[in-house]
């Protein structure tokens, strides 16, 4: 089968296909998979979404300003409809914002959004959103697709979306297709129809994707993960459709269970102090992969410096000598040590990461076993992308109030104290504190950053690789003119 070119809506859709299980595209857990907030993000619009670079665009409202202080964020809609025909206005859309909110209560975008103090209707079209402090990235964190509006529990757009499937591929999905201009309360364009085309959008494995995609059946494979990075050597892909993501984020281990060995922050430090970070990176020949022991990526604004690398001059040898002289000192206690379970996703990559920390691990005397993702451990992977680039998205992540992990209440506090604190060098100093907090109680293990790739034909436009990994489908949907 041929891939698509430049087309009108009449020839075959553009296929993509995100790495996930193939229902996870319907998924309507506040804690969306990928799948689901890219088939969000196309079909139910929030006040400002992401162009193809990731950058905030205009959607339900079409211009806005902030307050001289930051803690306005004032917006104009769109002289639009929604998906049930009536007027998308001030006070509609202010209900489906508080919903939008309400859902992510108790997950760790809902204390993200503790920022936001009040959302009010004003006159015609305007809507206002006040905040308890400044949040520099806040229209980033209004943009996520969790925060697309729903009215008559339907969206706005900017796609429609309806259940579709390809036989001959076997993959089941829906089928997109942009929505005109003046159905949206926007100025017509002249030419419309040749300039768009409809794209089929699915969840499927990674192994199925990467053989479409090198047999020519699929345009565009999104979500790939370190799990699954090693699969294109061997899946006959070019380097050349390699797209990589220069994304922020969690990865690495969250401790589950503060019992037996893990009691201790001292031992789990030394679980900390014995991963190769630098060997990891190896093990799927990734060049350029940021490697750190920091629970806050290091470089992010507002970094005021006080938290640096942990053992700082000390070499792995030293490390993992002074690991396992704690290791051996519980033994000697009479206390047990039984096998860490390690909770991981399948795929290769995820594969090679358990054998090296295996690895790792055996070097200061300890067993491990690994468990599948969703089973009890000792130690469970977190792979995540940041939404924001700033020190609040990483601590929220590890909250008491939304990781089920082991956690630290002083820096929840400190956290919650920063949020309060209008002076920016101060809170940044909060956020420090709360950080070094996690570090003392070792409570998650970082590897480095996160690891996000696609995989791109030359039919394709509106793609761009970018630090959120955020890939609207609408813009592919456009064609050049």
């Amino acid at each position: 089968m041929p891939l698509a070119g430049c087309f009108g809506n009449d020839d075959r859709p553009v296929q993509i296909v995100a790495i996930g299980d193939p229902q996870s595209l319907f998924s309507a857990d506040a804690r969306m998979p990928h799948a689901a907030r890219l088939l969000r993000g196309a079909t139910v619009e929030g006040l400002v979404g992401f162009d193809d670079e990731g950058n905030v665009a205009p959607a339900l409202a079409d211009r806005w300003i902030v307050t001289d202080d930051g803690l306005s964020y004032i917006f104009r809609l769109r002289d639009g409809k929604w998906g049930d025909k009536s007027d998308i206005s001030a006070e509609s859309a202010q209900t489906a914002l508080q919903q939008a909110i309400a859902a992510q209560r108790g997950q760790p975008l809902g204390a993200n959004l503790a920022v936001i103090d009040e959302v009010r209707a004003m006159a015609g079209r305007v809507i206002e959103i006040r905040l308890q402090q400044p949040m520099p990235d806040f229209l980033q964190l209004l943009a996520q697709p969790e925060l697309g509006l729903v009215h008559a529990r339907r969206g706005a757009g900017p796609m429609t979306s309806k259940r579709a499937s390809d036989s001959e591929l076997r993959l089941s999905g829906v089928l997109l297709a942009p929505i005109a201009p003046e159905d949206r309360g926007l100025p017509p364009e002249e030419g419309w129809q040749e300039h768009t085309r409809k794209l089929r959008f699915s969840a499927s494995g990674a192994e199925a994707a990467l053989k479409l995609f090198a047999q020519g059946d699929i345009d565009l494979v999104l979500g790939g993960t370190f799990a699954d990075f090693p699969r294109i050597a061997s899946s006959g892909v070019s380097r050349g459709a390699i797209r990589m993501d220069p994304v922020q984020g969690l990865f690495g281990l969250a401790v589950v269970h503060a019992d037996g060995l893990l009691s201790l922050a001292e031992n789990r430090e030394a679980i900390a102090m014995a991963i190769d970070r630098e060997a990891l990176a190896a093990l799927i020949s990734l060049g350029g992969w940021v490697a750190t022991n920091r629970v806050v990526n290091p470089g992010l604004d507002g970094d005021n410096g006080s938290i640096a690398e942990r053992w700082l001059g000390r070499t792995i040898e030293e490390r993992r000598a002074l690991a396992t002289s704690r290791i051996a000192r519980w033994r000697a206690a009479g206390r047990p040590v039984t096998p860490l379970r390690v909770a991981m996703p399948g795929g290769p990559g995820n594969d090679l990461l358990f054998e090296r920390i295996a690895e790792d691990l055996k070097a200061i005397g300890l067993d491990s076993r690994r468990v599948s993702a969703a089973a009890d451990a000792d130690l469970r992977l977190v792979d995540v992308v940041a939404r924001y680039p700033a020190a609040a998205w990483f601590l929220d992540q590890l909250a008491c109030s939304a990781a089920n992990t082991v956690c630290n209440p002083t820096a929840d506090q400190l956290v919650v104290k920063a949020l309060g604190e209008p002076d920016a060098v101060k809170r940044a100093d909060l956020y420090a504190s709360a950080e070094a907090q996690l570090t003392i109680t070792n409570s998650y293990i970082p590897f480095g950053v996160p690891v996000r790739w696609s995989l791109i034909s030359a039919s394709i436009n509106g793609f761009a690789p970018n630090r959120w990994a955020i890939h609207p489908l609408m813009p592919m949907a456009i064609l050049p003119r």
